[in-house]
């Protein structure tokens, strides 16, 4: 019997990393990452307007020293547990539209961190890769 809690078939954002992972120029890959959505994790100082207005995304900024501060994303629950346990509140966005509007300062979005193939970008990056 199938059913879809047995159902261990990658959908399309992890497909998109794994060709990714294989080839980071994969065009078909990119359009497809940008198509999906992605779990945006409530940072914890988000006020209430952050968290229920639709227009606006908190993005939770992790700081690592000697490096660019980067926003973490993730493609399921099961990924983001894998590198942030304690986060019981997220935002499902389309990634295309967050990278439309992403801010033009150094900050890098990684994309499923404790993931098997995952993908961090540069500012940069995610405005001219995936913004749709």
């Amino acid at each position: 019997m199938h059913t879809p809690a047995h159902d261990h078939t990658p959908d399309p954002a992890r497909r998109a990393l794994d060709a990714l992972a294989r080839d980071t120029q994969d065009t078909t890959a990119l359009d497809t990452l940008a198509h999906c959505d992605v779990l945006v994790p409530v940072p914890d100082d988000a006020v209430d307007e952050d968290v229920t207005d639709p227009t606006t995304v908190a993005l939770p900024v992790l700081e690592q020293p000697g490096s660019a501060p980067v926003v973490p994303v993730f493609t399921s629950e099961p990924e983001m547990a894998g590198l942030l346990p304690g986060v019981d509140r997220y935002r499902l966005v389309p990634l295309g539209a967050l990278a439309a509007q992403w801010p033009a300062t150094e900050l890098s979005l990684c994309i499923d961190g404790a993931g098997d193939h995952p993908l961090t970008l540069t500012s940069e990056g995610v405005r001219t890769l995936l913004a749709r």
